[in-house]
C-alpha cells in the first residue's frame, strides 16, 4: 500500500509567465478578425428557418438595391466550388459521410442551414441587406428530437465496414454476466447536447493574393489541417494557400475543423477579388461550429459483496447529422478503466436533422466517465462501501484491454493524494448525513482518464548572432499556453534563460506539426523541439571543438565562425513503444457541494484535483489548465444545456443568456495537484496530455457528491433545481 505521507505534489518551480501575456493584456495580439486590409469587405449569413425541406425561390432584389452591398451569393448563382462535384438534377440527399457544401443545391438539412450569404462595404450594410433576402421554403417533415427516435439508433456505416475500428462492438469474457453478480445495478444515463460558446466568436477573413494563391485568417485550432482542406476545395497546390491563426480566444474543439462558413468567405473573396471578413454573430455559434452531441448510455454493472467488479455491460448512443457521421469514445474508458474480468460494449449513432456534432473537451471520455463513474458511485452505495475504497480495489495494475503493461501509471498516488488533500476521511457514508448551517453536504469524487496521443511533428530551431533563439512550429494555442511550454522545453535542452527563446506559431508555413485537441500539442510538438534542440546543441557544441577557452557562448561561437545564425530541423515521432505499451494519462477529482434542502440549490463549495500526466512542463500554466477543466465539467454538471424547440428543429437557447455557463461566483477555490513523475517510455520529454483529462470526471465527482448530499441520483444532466426537489 501507498503511504500518502511519502507523497508530495510538485512544488512549484520557476515557471514561466506566459510569454503572450503582455500581448494579450495591452490588447496588441491580433486574433482573426482584427487584421486590416484595403478594400475589406464584411459577410454577412442569410440561414435557414427550417430543418428539412427544399428551397424553393430565393428573392434577394431587394437586398440588391440596398446601399452598399457587393454581392449576394446562394446556390442559384454561386460561382461554384472547384472540389465539389456536380450538382445532380434534381438534387439527391448527401449520404452519410459526405462533409456539407455550401450554397450547393437546394436541399435543406438543418435549421440554421447557411442559404445565402451577403457581402457589403460595412457589416451595418451587409446586416441590413440580408435581412431583406427572402427565401420561400417546401418543408418536409423533420426528426431533431432524440428520446423520440432513440430506437432508429444504429451502428456506423464506417464502423460496420471495418473490423478493425475501436468502435465495433465489444465482449471480454462472458456477455451479460452482470446478471449472475451478487450486487448488480442497471442504469441509464443522460447527456444533452452542449455547445462550446469560446469568449472570442468564430472569425475569417479570406484574401486571395493572386488568381490561384489564398491567404485565410481564421480562428483554427490546426493550421495544416485547414491549409490541406482548403487547398483540396478550391483544387489549389498546398503550397499555395496559407492559414494564419496566431491568437485564438479558446474554442475547445470547436475549430479543429474548416466549417462552411470559412468555404463561404473564401469563396465570396474569389468572386468579388476583395478581402472578404465573416465573423458569426452568437447565435451562428450554436448552428455553425458544432457541439457535445446528445447522447444516452446504459450501464449494466456487477460486483461481489466484497466489492470486486464482475462484469460491466456499457452501450451508447450518440447523436449526429443526417450527412455525416460523428463518432466519440463514449463506452471505450469502460474497457481500460478497472480489473473486470466481463466487459462488453455497444455504440450506436442516430441520425437527426440536426448540424454535425463535434469534438468538445474532453471528446467521448468526458461524456463515457460521466456514466461510468456514476455507475461506480452507485455500486458503492449498494454495497455499503466507500467509493474511494471500492475503486483502489479494481484498479487496473495492466490494461485489461490491450494486455499490455501500462507505460506509466500513478493513479493509486493520485486517489491517495487527492483524498488527504481534500479531507476525504472526514465523510460519512450514509447520504443526507452531513450538515452544515442548515445546508445539506455531500463529498464526491469520480476518476478520470484520457488516451495519450502522439503525432508526427517537425520543429525547426534558429540560434542567432546574440545567442537568443527562435523556434518554430505550426502548432497552435486555443489558451493553454503553448508557446510558454514550448519555451521551456527550448530553454531547458540548451541551457539559456527562457526569456532569449521565441516560439512562433500559429502558421501553416512553419514546420509541420498537428492541430491543437487530444491533449497532442506537448507529447508531439514539444517533443520536436526537444529533439531539434538537442540537434542544434550538437551542431554547436562540435563548432565550439578546438576553439579556445573551455566554455565558449554559443553568440561566441557564431563570432568565432563568422556565422549570423546557426538552424536545425527535425522530426519527432513514436515508435515500436506504442504496441510494447498501453498510455494514458490518469487522474481523480474529490468535490463537496452544498445543497439547500427547500429549494434544491446546489454550491460547488470545494475541488481538489490530482493528476498523473507525467512530466509538468510548466507548472503555472499547467494549473491553469486544471482549473479550466474543473469549471468546465461544473458547468457539464450544473447549468449547461442546448435546448431545441423541436417543433421547428431550431435552438432556444442561442445567446449566453439563454445558454447558462459558470460564473467566478459559481466556482470555489481549486487545488491543484500533480504526481510529476516523468514517463519516459512516451517520448523524450516524458510529458503525457492534460487538457483533456482535466475535465473527464468531473461531472461524475459532482453528480456524486449532489447524491452524497441529498439521497438523490441525477442521471440526467444538467442537474438543476427541479431535478432535485
Amino acid at each position: 500500500m501507498i503511504n500518502p505521507k511519502n507523497i508530495h505534489a510538485s512544488e512549484p518551480d520557476a515557471s514561466l509567465d506566459r510569454v503572450d501575456g503582455p500581448v494579450k493584456v495591452t490588447g496588441t495580439a491580433k486574433y482573426s478578425a482584427e487584421y486590416q486590409f484595403g478594400q475589406l469587405t464584411y459577410a454577412v449569413l442569410v440561414t435557414s428557418s427550417i430543418a428539412k425541406g427544399k428551397i424553393k425561390s430565393i428573392n434577394a432584389s431587394k437586398a440588391e438595391k440596398a446601399p452598399g452591398v457587393l454581392t449576394i451569393i446562394h446556390h442559384l448563382n454561386s460561382p461554384g466550388i472547384p472540389g465539389y462535384p456536380v450538382v445532380k438534377q434534381p438534387a439527391e440527399r448527401a449520404p452519410l459521410g459526405t462533409a456539407f457544401r455550401v450554397f450547393y443545391d437546394e436541399l435543406i438539412y438543418f435549421n440554421g442551414q447557411p442559404v445565402a450569404m451577403v457581402v457589403a462595404e460595412t457589416f451595418e450594410q451587409a446586416v441590413h441587406a440580408a435581412s431583406l433576402v427572402q427565401v420561400v421554403y417546401e418543408v418536409e417533415e423533420h426528426q431533431t428530437d432524440f428520446e423520440a427516435n432513440i430506437s432508429k439508433a444504429e451502428m456506423a456505416p464506417s464502423v460496420r465496414r471495418s473490423k478493425n475500428s475501436p468502435f465495433q462492438d465489444y465482449d471480454r469474457g462472458t456477455t451479460d454476466a452482470w446478471k449472475n453478480a451478487e450486487v448488480k445495478i442497471s442504469a441509464t444515463y443522460t447527456i444533452p447536447t452542449q455547445h462550446h460558446q469560446p469568449l472570442e466568436p468564430h472569425a475569417i477573413i479570406a484574401v486571395w493574393e493572386a488568381a490561384d494563391k489564398l491567404t485565410v485568417y481564421d480562428k483554427n485550432q490546426g493550421v495544416k489541417s485547414a491549409q490541406g482542406n482548403l487547398a483540396q476545395t478550391f483544387k489549389l497546390p498546398r503550397e499555395n494557400v496559407k492559414v494564419i491563426s496566431k491568437f485564438i480566444g479558446g474554442a475547445f474543439g470547436s475549430g479543429i475543423r474548416v466549417w462552411p462558413h470559412t468555404v463561404a468567405a473564401v469563396l465570396a473573396a474569389k468572386k468579388l477579388n476583395r478581402p472578404v471578413k465573416l465573423v458569426l454573430g452568437r447565435e451562428l455559434m450554436f448552428t455553425s461550429v458544432g457541439y457535445r452531441p446528445y447522447t444516452v448510455q446504459k450501464i449494466e454493472m456487477g460486483a461481489t459483496k466484497a466489492g470486486m467488479l464482475i462484469a460491466i455491460t456499457h452501450e451508447g448512443i450518440g447523436q449526429t447529422s443526417q450527412y455525416e457521421e460523428h463518432l466519440e469514445r463514449t463506452i471505450l474508458a469502460s474497457r481500460a478503466m478497472y480489473a473486470c474480468p466481463n466487459v462488453s460494449t455497444r455504440y450506436r449513432l442516430l441520425s437527426l436533422d440536426v448540424n454535425t456534432p463535434t469534438w468538445m473537451r474532453g471528446p467521448g471520455d468526458a461524456t463515457g466517465m460521466f456514466a461510468l463513474e456514476s455507475a461506480v458511485d452507485e455500486m458503492a452505495f449498494a454495497l455499503n462501501m466507500d467509493p474511494l475504497e471500492m475503486r483502489l480495489k479494481n484498479h487496473a495494475d495492466s490494461d485489461p484491454e490491450r494486455n499490455l503493461p501500462w507505460s506509466a501509471k500513478s493513479l493509486k498516488a493520485c486517489y491517495l493524494l487527492g483524498a488527504e488533500k481534500f479531507g476525504w476521511k472526514n465523510r460519512a457514508l450514509a447520504p443526507r448525513s452531513m450538515k452544515s448551517n442548515g445546508w445539506l453536504v455531500g463529498y464526491g469524487m469520480a476518476s478520470s482518464l484520457y488516451g495519450f496521443h502522439r503525432h508526427p511533428s517537425k520543429a525547426k530551431a534558429i540560434m542567432l548572432a546574440d545567442g537568443s533563439v527562435v523556434v518554430q512550429s505550426a502548432t497552435m494555442d486555443i489558451g493553454p499556453g503553448t508557446g510558454t511550454a514550448m519555451s521551456r522545453i527550448a530553454a531547458k535542452v540548451l541551457g539559456v534563460n527562457p526569456r532569449k527563446v521565441r516560439f512562433e506559431m500559429g502558421d501553416s508555413s512553419l514546420p509541420d506539426a498537428p492541430g491543437q485537441n487530444g491533449s497532442s500539442t506537448i507529447p508531439s510538438v514539444g517533443s520536436a523541439v526537444h529533439v531539434v534542440c538537442e540537434s542544434l546543441r550538437n551542431k554547436l557544441v562540435t563548432l565550439a571543438e578546438g576553439m579556445p577557452g573551455t566554455s565558449p557562448s554559443y553568440a561566441n561561437i557564431l563570432k568565432y565562425h563568422n556565422l549570423s545564425q546557426l538552424e536545425a530541423t527535425e522530426e519527432s515521432k513514436s515508435g515500436p513503444e506504442r504496441d510494447q505499451y498501453s498510455m494514458y494519462s490518469f487522474g481523480c477529482h474529490f468535490v463537496e457541494v452544498h445543497v439547500k434542502p427547500l429549494t434544491g440549490e446546489v454550491h460547488v463549495k470545494k475541488v481538489v484535483t490530482c493528476a498523473d500526466v507525467g512530466k509538468i512542463i510548466n507548472e503555472k500554466t499547467a494549473r491553469s489548465q486544471s482549473i479550466g477543466g474543473v469549471v468546465g465539467g461544473i458547468g457539464m454538471a450544473l447549468m449547461e444545456a442546448s435546448v431545441m424547440d423541436h417543433r421547428y428543429g431550431r435552438y432556444i437557447t442561442s445567446d449566453l443568456a439563454s445558454y447558462h455557463i459558470p460564473v467566478h461566483a459559481d466556482i470555489p477555490q481549486i487545488e491543484v495537484h500533480y504526481i510529476d513523475k516523468p514517463d519516459m517510455l512516451v517520448n523524450p520529454i516524458g510529458s503525457k496530455g492534460l487538457g483533456e483529462i482535466a475535465i473527464v470526471g468531473v461531472a461524475a465527482a459532482v453528480a456524486n457528491a449532489v447524491f452524497h448530499a441529498t439521497g438523490k441520483r441525477v442521471r440526467e444532466l444538467p442537474i438543476t433545481l427541479e431535478k432535485l426537489i
